[in-house]
């Protein structure tokens, strides 16, 4: 299991995908995203499958399941008690913000669904115990988040996840459209959770590059912007359409 901070070969195996476990739509208060325009710039940066993760939330990744059925994995990024935070993949309905972590993981495996450690060691604010807590309980580890701009986080995690033998994805994390393609996994061809921990066993994560820290200071900013325009309410609008149809078919 190795880190390329290179591109990666021009000469992969047809069958093998591209796939990114971490982004976020507009239905995160600091994405700016729709579903339909996620999918897309998955697409055009030659991804074959990506993870809808917004925060607290499930339905852009429903959204974004409809205009792309084979390319999109629901999913979401959840806060537990304590602060310590999940992503749970292949899911079929909302999980709570702020359960205890071990009820976060019972419902995610309950949906028959897999637990993601995201970014464990980013931030000032992450502790060791945050990172240990995450680690303890994931069938998958982010090892390369390319919002993580100072390099030891990304390789703290790497070296967590080969010491535990626990499988590795390289994802972007992405809140906005340009982010989409500075990180991936290259993985064999597999269908639903079992598969991917498979196709991760054989995969390499790739990470092309990270962000300015700059990149934080907009998602805050447009955080900020949504909470003054509707006091009380940081999300946008949950109503989904109700004739949405795949891309191309329109």
């Amino acid at each position: 299991m190795g880190l390329s901070p290179m591109k990666p070969s021009e000469t992969r195996e047809p069958t093998w995908l591209r796939i990114d476990l971490h982004a976020h739509t507009r239905f995160s208060p600091d994405a700016a995203m729709s579903p339909r325009e996620l999918v897309e710039r998955a697409l055009e940066a030659g991804l074959d499958r990506i993870a809808v993760t917004d925060h607290g939330e499930i339905e852009g990744a429903l959204e974004a399941r409809a205009y792309a059925p084979e390319h999109v994995i629901v999913g979401e990024e959840i806060r537990c008690e304590g602060k310590t935070e999940l992503i749970g993949l292949f899911l079929t309905e909302r999980i709570p913000q702020d359960l205890p972590l071990e009820e976060t993981v019972e419902r995610i495996r309950a949906q028959g669904g897999l637990v993601y450690a995201p970014h464990p060691y980013a931030y000032a604010w992450r502790s060791r115990w945050h990172a240990a807590r995450a680690m303890a309980v994931a069938d998958i580890v982010e090892v390369f988040n390319s919002r993580a701009f100072y390099p030891p986080w990304n390789r703290r995690a790497l070296e967590a996840a080969r010491a535990r033998g626990v499988a590795a994805a390289a994802s972007t994390d992405a809140h906005f459209a340009h982010e989409i393609g500075r990180a991936f996994t290259e993985v064999p061809a597999f269908d639903g959770p079992d598969g991917l921990l498979r196709a991760l066993a054989q995969g390499t994560p790739v990470g092309l590059t990270t962000a300015s820290p700059f990149i934080h200071v907009a998602s805050i900013g447009l955080k900020a912007v949504r909470r003054l325009a509707a006091p009380g309410r940081v999300a946008p609008d949950r109503q989904r359409s109700a004739a949405i149809q795949p891309l191309g078919a329109d």
